[in-house]
């Protein structure tokens, strides 16, 4: 669910909205951070999450800090932790409600800041929406078992626990964002789960062609204990990755957002 076979093309096309958001943010940082380009550079100080700014009216400010980050780092460790949890998501309810979802657990995340953050508080960063897909991922754990193998399930708990954990001792987190971004995503879960289905690395989100792996053939295979090798690997991945995985996502989440 959470380790990725595809070639970066694959990629592309099956996961087209985590691709989008992945590519928003490093096309934002070039053109603000790398380019200076002033039309953009005003796009940034219009989308900075403002809590003094917001209770002017500026409410748009609820919405923009989503996808704008403070330096490269800050946008890479975001979009790798997206890449790692956003494509299971998509590919189960589909790119409408992945939407839905995405901002609207940072879109609590941002209220959440707003109500209870200082007045003067700015922030900006994906961080309440990507603890929103784990809030996502919490839900299935407790509540829609068929969604999600025992394996991943132990993923998904270690990852918030630590999470959480980290995110209430270390400094310069907003705290609010993570927090409130966790609790919109639980929320939001039994409505975009109504109809999900499990996720299957092997399925091709294309309508115009159709892999199946032999499990699905009817009759027998002579090639079908040798075929096993071409299998992703992800069946043969040694249970020490889970733990660099988790590091990687820990190291990226708490350290940078």
């Amino acid at each position: 669910m959470f380790f990725r076979t595809e070639s970066f093309q694959q990629f592309i096309r099956s996961y087209q909205v985590v691709a989008f958001l992945v590519g928003l943010h490093l096309v934002l940082w070039v053109a603000i951070d790398v380019l200076h380009l002033p039309f953009f550079i005003s796009l940034e100080k219009l989308g900075i999450g403002s809590n003094l700014l917001i209770a002017n009216g500026e409410y748009w400010r609820l919405v923009t800090p989503i996808f704008l980050h403070a330096d490269f780092m800050h946008a890479l460790m975001n979009s790798f932790s997206l890449v790692l949890f956003g494509p299971a998501l998509e590919q189960m309810l589909g790119k409408g409600k992945f939407i839905f979802a995405y901002i609207g657990a940072g879109i609590v995340g941002n209220i959440g800041t707003y109500v209870f953050a200082p007045t003067l508080y700015v922030h900006l960063g994906a961080s309440g929406a990507i603890f929103g897909l784990f809030g996502i991922y919490l839900y299935m754990v407790y509540s829609r078992k068929d969604l999600i193998d025992q394996a991943n399930a132990q993923v998904v708990i270690t990852i918030a626990v630590i999470g959480v954990i980290m995110t209430l001792i270390s400094p310069g987190i907003n705290v609010y964002g993570h927090m409130f971004g966790l609790l919109g995503g639980t929320l939001l879960a039994p409505i975009v789960l109504r109809t999900a289905r499990p996720f299957s690395p092997y399925s091709n989100p294309s309508p115009r062609k159709q892999h199946y792996t032999e499990d699905d053939d009817i009759g027998f295979n002579p090639n079908r204990w040798s075929n096993k090798r071409k299998r992703p690997f992800k069946q043969h991945v040694p249970k020490i990755l889970w733990g660099i995985i988790v590091l990687l996502v820990v190291l990226g989440l708490l350290g940078r957002l």
